[in-house]
């Protein structure tokens, strides 16, 4: 039974309240995005990221498989247009009047999926999701080297809506000199939710009406204080604090759930805008904190508009309760 009366619930991994407003919204299999993303990429057929355009590019940091040439599948490549720069002093200096600053050292480097145009992450068997992944492993092993950076952002956006700039499918690598301070936030909530109960805050999401989907060693949710509509984390059934630690097993039970969950937002939602992000824990993490961090994916389809009462008040209104969307993904069926 679908719920109607409103409730404000509690993120005890974020540490921010949810207001569940039903009665703003339509029925939860009713929702639908306005745009379909891959018809934008249709419109145009080649791009730099394409395979041929590769000195259209900035310089390559690696390509997957390591040997290949024309026949590449992934490429890690520097951005062309960086937020931060790796050739600067990543020192921190308090400049007086409690203004701190730094130079903008740090990495941002894109990974390109594919070398075809058309083809999505979610088009892509899982093999190659898988491959995708190691990539970003691979990539993540070879920042860790640098005792300057403190932080690693793996993130994709889909779709102009939800800040992709290139239309051909590619996800983006950011490491910072920092720790950013939502990060430090979220592993001081879990860290307070680990004190008073003795568990970890993500191990003890995974409760049965908010699962989407599970394989051999992950579980999709739609998380209990979903922030957004539709919102899907995917997490590792054991504890894991840092995704770099992914086997290649591991990957390709990941990639073959990651791309079932893609479907199943396409299918159900038309095709939206959507964001991903893996929070994983920071390098050099004391140990002891470790067994209370548990890295994950988290999957935002970009159905509202974030407006003032939420840039405001830090708190959130969702319309559709994670339980009924968990439910209306559960039923999607995925066409063999």
């Amino acid at each position: 039974m679908e719920r109607s009366s409103p409730e404000i619930r509690k993120d005890a991994v974020n540490n921010r309240w949810v207001i569940f407003s039903p009665a703003r919204a339509k029925r939860p299999s009713d929702f639908k995005s306005k745009t379909d993303q891959k018809s934008e990429s249709k419109v145009q057929r080649e791009c730099a990221f394409c395979a041929g355009h590769e000195s259209e590019c900035a310089p390559e940091i690696f390509r997957l498989p390591p040997e290949s040439t024309s026949d590449w599948r992934i490429r890690v490549i520097e951005n062309l247009y960086p937020a931060l720069s790796r050739c600067l002093d990543p020192a921190i200096a308090d400049s007086g009047g409690g203004r701190v600053v730094a130079a903008g050292f740090g990495f941002h480097d894109v990974v390109i999926e594919s070398p075809v145009h058309q083809i999505h992450l979610s088009d892509l068997p899982p093999p190659q999701v898988a491959e995708v992944l190691i990539a970003y492993k691979k990539r993540i092993q070879q920042i860790h080297a640098r005792d300057s950076i403190h932080y690693v952002q793996i993130f994709k956006n889909h779709g102009a809506s939800a800040g992709a700039s290139m239309s051909h499918s590619h996800s983006q690598i950011m490491a910072l000199p920092i720790v950013p301070p939502t990060v430090s936030s979220r592993i001081q909530c879990m860290k307070e939710y680990f004190e008073q109960s003795g568990k970890c805050a993500i191990c003890e999401a995974t409760q049965d009406d908010l699962i989407v989907d599970k394989s051999c060693h992950f579980t999709s949710i739609v998380p209990y204080a979903a922030t957004y509509p539709f919102e899907i984390w995917i997490i590792p059934r054991c504890h894991s604090s840092h995704f770099h630690e992914l086997d290649d097993d591991k990957a390709l039970d990941l990639g073959s759930l990651l791309k079932r969950t893609l479907v199943k937002i396409s299918l159900q939602l038309n095709d939206p805008p959507y964001n991903f992000m893996i929070h994983t824990a920071p390098f050099r993490t004391d140990p002891e904190n470790l067994k209370f961090i548990h890295w994950v994916i988290q999957l935002v389809p970009q159905l509202t508009i974030t407006g003032g009462f939420e840039m405001g008040s830090g708190c959130f209104i969702n319309p559709v309760f994670p339980e009924e969307a968990a439910k209306v993904l559960r039923q999607v069926t995925i066409p063999n």
